[in-house]
């Protein structure tokens, strides 16, 4: 894996943000850091051209309603016409009925290139919680057999973020063991991640390759910030600035990844 963040750097990719309310700017500020454009377009009446001449699409239904989850199903059809890889954000799924059910339609109508959530959400909306030890919260959750499970279910590649990071498609399971704890301290890390994901799959076809090295990168970034910054708010900074910082050089140094077929 040649680093793509150099590549995301070199193209400036724009990505098309339909995400929550509360992560907006930081959202924003992180993709600029990246090397990537944002553009936050939510209203029906624009986001299926906007989908079509952006790089990437982002669907995070963190502050859901039906008019945004309407104006995703029509960003993500067309994001599909134009060949523009999507990234769905499951944000919160298991929590309430309409949550669930607007994360399952647009996987239904939408034809998504990445999922990246937390362990519970994946659980929650590909319906394996039952099966999975530890999948409403513990820290004993055996999250490669979470990502066989869901995987399975869903047909769709799949980031699981946490602790350690667990990626997979058809062919192959890759951990990514990157990242700082101080993470979980910050508001819409998750969600810039998801995001960062985004971005990098808009320079690559190489599906799993793009979203462990976005994992990769990220953690690397994380890290870096939390040497010198141990409080959230610092952190959130210094993160902001590593993310602008760190280059594919220094991934490829730090990274730390196994694959498994």
């Amino acid at each position: 894996m040649n680093h793509l963040i150099d590549e995301v750097r070199k193209q400036q990719p724009l990505i098309h943000n339909i995400t929550n309310q509360v992560v907006m700017n930081f959202t924003a500020n992180g993709l600029y850091a990246v090397g990537a454009a944002p553009v936050m377009a939510h209203a029906k009446e624009e986001v299926e051209e906007m989908a079509q001449i952006a790089s990437a699409l982002l669907l995070n239904i963190g502050t859901l309603t039906k008019e945004q989850v309407d104006a995703m199903v029509l960003a993500g059809k067309a994001a599909n016409q134009a060949g523009v890889p999507v990234v769905l954000d499951p944000v919160g799924v298991g929590a309430t009925t309409f949550r669930t059910d607007s994360a399952k339609r647009i996987l239904q109508e939408v034809n998504v290139t990445c999922i990246r959530g937390n362990a519970g959400e994946i659980a929650n909306l590909a319906g394996v919680g039952a099966q999975v030890r530890g999948v409403e919260g513990s820290s004993d959750i055996d999250v490669q057999q979470l990502a066989s499970l869901a995987f399975d279910t869903l047909q769709v590649p799949l980031a699981i973020t946490g602790e350690k990071d667990v990626v997979i498609d058809k062919n192959e399971q890759v951990i990514i063991s990157n990242g700082h704890p101080l993470l979980t301290k910050v508001t819409g890390a998750g969600c810039l991640l998801s995001a960062v994901i985004a971005a990098f799959l808009s320079v690559s076809d190489k599906v799993t390759d793009a979203i462990s090295g976005a994992l990769s990168y990220y953690g690397v970034a994380a890290e870096n910030a939390a040497e010198k910054h141990q409080y959230p708010g610092s952190f959130q900074i210094a993160f902001l600035d590593q993310l602008f910082a760190v280059d594919g050089a220094e991934v490829n140094k730090k990274k730390r990844i196994t694959r498994s077929s």
